[in-house]
């Protein structure tokens, strides 16, 4: 019964259109031969240049994004601006205690980002959103750092959510380029 029900699954992903993102497309049907990945897309993704992100969200969003998209850093030879937009904060208080004050509090991080090639054209828009949630203790300190590591949870949530779309994006360019 397991088996069939995987094999069910495995035809359902090959029927939805899924492409590896890191593996070179060889010929029109094969995708992948003798462990050689695509590193095109991090060719391309090392030319992204991140610009500043305000607030300290936005720092710690934007070393993120660094250590992930262009681990060696970017000289002066960029071919695509990156920005993020911090768009909101959102707290909402959960888990009420028996004196109406909050025991727990859930925080929803969005942002705009989008990307432009050197002349200014944008090439990817989107936005990002991610909900994390830390107890309220009756140390003041103890809420400060969980707040604080929520805060981080979320932009390297965030961070890990644009590089994926973003890899997407000069996945399904540079397959389009080869067809062409």
């Amino acid at each position: 019964m397991k088996k069939v029900l995987i094999l069910v699954l495995v035809s359902f992903i090959t029927a939805c259109g899924f492409e590896p993102l890191y593996v070179e497309k060889k010929t029109a049907k094969k995708w992948y031969f003798g462990n050689e990945f695509d590193i095109s897309i991090n060719g391309e993704m090392e030319k992204i240049k991140i610009e500043s992100i305000s607030g300290r969200f936005g720092q710690k969003l934007r070393n993120d994004l660094i250590d992930i998209i262009v681990p060696a850093g970017v000289n002066g030879n960029y071919a695509y601006k990156l920005y993020v937009l911090s768009d909101e904060v959102q707290i909402d208080r959960q888990a009420l205690r028996k004196d109406i004050t909050a025991s727990r509090e859930r925080a929803r991080y969005k942002v705009v980002y989008y990307m432009t090639d050197r002349s200014g054209e944008e090439l990817v828009r989107g936005d990002s959103v991610a909900y994390v949630s830390y107890d309220i203790m009756a140390n003041p300190y103890s809420t400060t750092m969980a707040q604080k590591k929520a805060e981080t949870d979320a932009a390297h949530i965030i961070s890990n959510d644009i590089s994926l779309r973003l890899g997407a994006y000069f996945h399904s360019k540079l397959v389009m380029d080869k067809e062409e």
